[in-house]
């Protein structure tokens, strides 16, 4: 019937769990990495439908133009920032997501890192492990290292950048550590936030009075570098900034420059602008605690991100629309080049 194309090529393993699906279908599955845009043109050209991890291989207008066949673009993440999604409308392609799959480990994470930041975790597990305890006339490297900045967490104030689904799951958690919750987001109704106990604020007052900003937006060219020199000056000079979206909300230039400076306390980061790093220098500061873009993974959450863009492309392959398309525009497209679709909505 078809031919499905999986990129990367390391996705194979995980969709090659539902091989029946396809196989009933008489569908292919073809892969392999894709270091270019040719690559994937000349591996994807005939595909009937795409699965892909668009953080690794983004689909730009140029490949999606060379898409000849192509009715979904199935990605296996929330974001889908790398795929161009009005181009693929322009050509009848729907795009789909995976809304939700990871916010429990999203919301977990960002959670593990303000406590570790809190506690100053990194530093005192290393000073532990060289030899000292305590604070006895040894424990210089405590002493210091827990000095400014750990404190109680009840009572400081939690900004959340992005009141989402994200936003919102970690709002529970936060309250749990009798923490006070104030978010900033101009898309979404001050009512929402209040019935969790949020107020909405400006980005100004979120600079100004979190003790701690947690970044739940989606990212887009309006957003990139919002958090820069600007923002970071505005912020308490004992903040931490903590991400756990896309690592281009942040100008990491800027970043570095004022926690070298102490015009910021910490920054945890479980993305970067570019990944893997190579000589980025925020790695080489005791300030900073990374993790390696773990943040959404956990068995569970591994298995949804594959399973439900197989489910979409199952989906598209019946003659059905998928659930989570994110150009609906699309639609009167695809349409016109493939028929109509059963709505099975209602």
């Amino acid at each position: 019937m078809g031919l499905l194309v999986v990129l990367p090529m390391a996705v194979i393993n995980e969709a090659a769990k539902y091989p029946p699906r396809f196989a009933a279908m008489g569908v292919d599955f073809v892969g392999r990495v894709c270091p270019t845009e040719e690559d994937v043109i000349e591996l994807a050209r005939d595909a009937d439908a795409i699965i892909v991890e668009g953080s690794q291989r983004p689909i730009p207008r140029s490949v999606i133009e060379k898409l000849s066949k192509c009715r979904i673009i199935a990605g296996t993440q929330i974001g889908y920032d790398s795929i161009d999604t009005v181009a693929a409308a322009e050509r009848g392609i729907l795009v789909t997501n995976v809304p939700g799959y990871c916010v429990e480990e999203v919301t977990d994470h960002a959670m593990a890192l303000l406590l570790a930041c809190s506690r100053k975790i990194v530093v005192l597990n290393r000073v532990a492990k060289n030899g000292e305890w305590g604070f006895g006339p040894n424990s210089s490297g405590i002493k210091e290292g827990i000095r400014p900045g750990v404190g109680r967490l009840r009572g400081r104030t939690l900004g959340l950048f992005g009141f989402g689904a994200i936003g919102r799951t970690i709002v529970p958690k936060a309250k749990g550590f009798a923490m006070r919750v104030i978010a900033h987001d101009p898309y979404v109704d001050a009512s929402v936030a209040a019935g969790l106990g949020v107020e909405l604020v400006d980005w100004q007052t979120l600079l100004q009075q979190s003790d701690f900003i947690s970044i739940h937006a989606a990212f887009s060219e309006e957003t990139r570098h919002v958090f820069n020199g600007e923002a970071y000056r505005a912020m308490k000079p004992s903040a931490c900034l903590i991400n756990t979206a896309r690592g281009g909300f942040i100008d990491e230039d800027a970043l570095f420059e004022a926690l070298s400076s102490g015009t910021l306390a910490m920054a945890a980061l479980d993305v970067l602008t570019s990944e893997p790093p190579v000589g980025n220098p925020l790695l080489t500061l005791d300030n900073v605690i990374c993790t390696a873009h773990n943040a959404f993974y956990s068995p569970e959450s591994l298995e949804e991100q594959w399973r439900r863009p197989a489910e979409e492309v199952t989906r598209v392959l019946h003659g059905q629309w998928p659930t989570a398309i994110v150009n609906p525009q699309a639609k009167e497209t695809f349409v016109k080049r493939w028929g109509p679709m059963r709505d099975t909505s209602r």
